[in-house]
């Protein structure tokens, strides 16, 4: 059988999201989480779908990719497919063919995991080294040292807070609460939680949403963030370990995290709450 490209309707997204969970292993390296597509379910299950692409054999998914913006696809490749031939040979003829629905002309970028055929195969045929990413993780087999900081799971008509913390650590004024509902509503979020961090007088000083992919399997910090009112104050630190801690409650097997290696304060405050950094990745890109 021939490997098949399609768009997901909605009700296909739990297909996704089991398969996602699945494929999640500590010993690969980072790769396309349910936390992914957790985050952006913000925008609806519809706009969900229609930012999947999936690639298939005979009903059994091997490919995931996630359009992280108009021209970034971030995917990963189910394990028994890692090294498939054929499969990546029908990725790259995907994403390298604007008629084909994945990317459009000019430049683009795709992340896939490092030891794939499919990011071998990028290079191969001309797409070069792109932005360089910083993945990191910290292993949660042994129980986590509390944070030191008042933390508390965010409930049902307590966003406001949480929101108000996101729109000022990463100066986005959209995301308001009814966006936080709409992706709290989501699938992904099932195994998922949003944590808010108070300083002594009960400010909210940082947020940071994790989710797991079930007991046993590797869980996300994404994303995290101190207000712009707060920050120098060791909040970050303080709440990534929080967010490890709760991961480790949820059973998780390790907590992950990636951001740009050019955000140098970034890797530093997830190293300083026991996060290890791992060996850099870069995204493939093509030319405008």
């Amino acid at each position: 059988m021939a490997v098949e490209l399609s768009t997901p309707d909605a009700g296909r997204l739990g297909d996704v999201v089991r398969a996602l969970r699945a494929w999640q292993r500590d010993t690969a390296p980072i790769q396309l989480h349910p936390g992914d597509l957790g985050w952006h379910w913000q925008f609806g299950a519809d706009a969900m779908a229609a930012a999947v692409r999936t690639w298939s054999r005979d009903g059994q998914l091997l490919a995931i990719g996630f359009l992280d913006g108009p021209d970034v696809v971030r995917m990963t490749v189910s394990p028994p497919a890692w090294r498939e031939e054929e499969l990546a040979h029908q990725v790259v003829a995907d994403v390298s063919e604007p008629r084909r629905g994945v990317l459009p002309a000019g430049k683009a970028s795709v992340e896939a995991p490092d030891g794939t055929r499919v990011q071998e195969m990028l290079s191969e045929v001309g797409w070069s080294a792109g932005e360089p990413w910083t993945p990191l993780r910290r292993d949660l087999t042994a129980p986590v040292d509390q944070s030191g900081l008042r933390v508390e799971v965010v409930g049902l008509g307590q966003e406001s807070e949480f929101t108000a913390v996101h729109r000022s650590a990463w100066g986005r004024p959209r995301f308001t609460d009814e966006l936080w509902r709409a992706m709290t509503a989501g699938l992904p979020y099932t195994d998922a939680r949003c944590l808010l961090a108070r300083d002594g007088q009960g400010v909210p000083v940082a947020g940071v949403t994790i989710w797991s992919a079930g007991p046993g399997k590797p869980g996300l910090l994404e994303p995290m963030g101190v207000h712009a009112d707060h920050r120098g104050r060791g909040y970050g630190r303080m709440i990534c370990v929080a967010a490890a801690a709760e991961l480790n409650k949820l059973g998780s097997s390790s907590a992950l995290v990636c951001t740009p290696s050019s955000r140098a304060a970034a890797v530093a405050t997830y190293e300083s709450a026991g996060f290890r950094r791992l060996p850099e990745r870069l995204d493939r890109t093509r030319g405008a």
